[in-house]
C-alpha cells in the first residue's frame, strides 16, 4: 500500500492544476454579480504554488472579459486563502530472528527493525477576484489592465497555446 501511495505521489509531483473548470483537483469557478461584474475563483491543488495560482485566476478574469464582449477591466477586491491538509502512512515493524536448539534447550537472537511512517502535507492556494468588466479603456480611471495583453502574456508565460 506505501509503495502505491509513493508511486502516485510521485507521478503527480508534476500535476499542478491545470487551466479548467473547477474539478476534483482544483480549477476556476465564476459569479456573475452584474451586467459587467464578475467573482472569479482559482483554487489549485497540493502541486501549484500561489503564484501559479494567482495567474490563472487572473487569466480567467482576462478571457471572461473577453468572452462577454469587453476588452478591458478593474480588479475592485482579491483575496487568497489556502487549505491544507495532511496524510500519514502507517509505521511498519518486522522482526527476524535465528533459533538455535541444543540439547532440550533453544536459543533465539532476534532484531527488529521500525520503519516509521511519513506524514505529508498538502497546501491547497486559492485565489478570488472581483472585477468590473469595459468595452473602452476610456469608460473608468485607475488601473485598467487590457484583457487580450494580459491573457496572452500569462498564455505565454506557462506555454499555453493562445486564445482562439
Amino acid at each position: 500500500m506505501v509503495v502505491l501511495l509513493v508511486s502516485i505521489l510521485s507521478v503527480m509531483s508534476g500535476c499542478a492544476t491545470g487551466y479548467h473548470a473547477s474539478g476534483v483537483g482544483g480549477g476556476y469557478s465564476e459569479t456573475v454579480l452584474g451586467e459587467n461584474v464578475f467573482r472569479v475563483s482559482f483554487r489549485g491543488n497540493g502541486y501549484s504554488s500561489s503564484e501559479r495560482v494567482a495567474d490563472l485566476s487572473l487569466l480567467r478574469c482576462a478571457d471572461l472579459c473577453l468572452e462577454h464582449g469587453f476588452g478591458f477591466f478593474a480588479l475592485v477586491d482579491g483575496s487568497d486563502s489556502e487549505t491544507v491538509s495532511t496524510y500519514s502512512t502507517p509505521s511498519h515493524a518486522s522482526t527476524t530472528g535465528t533459533v538455535t536448539g541444543v540439547g532440550n534447550t533453544a536459543y533465539l537472537s532476534a532484531e527488529t527493525t521500525v520503519r516509521p511512517g511519513r506524514t505529508y502535507i498538502f497546501v491547497k492556494p486559492q485565489r478570488t477576484n472581483t472585477i468590473v468588466c469595459f468595452k473602452e479603456k476610456s469608460e473608468a480611471t485607475g488601473v485598467i489592465l487590457d484583457a487580450t495583453f494580459v491573457s496572452s502574456s500569462i498564455r505565454g508565460k506557462y506555454g499555453m497555446p493562445r486564445r482562439p
